[in-house]
């Protein structure tokens, strides 16, 4: 696997189809669920940050904690995608990281209606 890929851990509510098709496209992926389901969003940000894993989440919060809070990250995907079925999340994964994987490493990122929007 190239150094350069980047590594996710996934939270509890975007779903197994996100994983798998992650897992599918060659990524190192852990899971929420898998260490803790109940992990507070602090404790997810440091396994993140040790591990050098990129956060996918549904959860607005992160943004608090990053920007509000001032807390390190290794990089936070936020998708803004309420009403999306496992398939529609899958696929969005899959295009994010086709056009902007290589700008995405250590940053905070958040999709919403249709877009992504990469800040520092």
């Amino acid at each position: 696997m190239p150094e350069n890929k980047l590594k996710f851990l996934v939270d509890v509510g975007v779903g197994k189809k996100v994983e798998e098709c992650l897992k599918e496209n060659g990524y190192d992926v852990k899971t929420v669920r898998s260490i803790d389901p109940k992990a507070k969003d602090t404790e997810i940000l440091k396994i993140a940050i040790s591990e050098s894993r990129m956060v996918i989440t549904m959860d607005k919060d992160f943004g608090e904690l990053v920007f509000k809070s001032g807390k390190s990250h290794a990089g936070v995907l936020i998708l803004r995608m309420e009403d999306a079925n496992g398939n529609e999340k899958a696929e969005i994964i899959r295009k994010i990281l086709h056009e902007y994987e290589d700008k995405m490493k250590n940053r905070f990122c958040v999709f919403q209606d249709g877009r992504l929007r990469i800040s520092r």
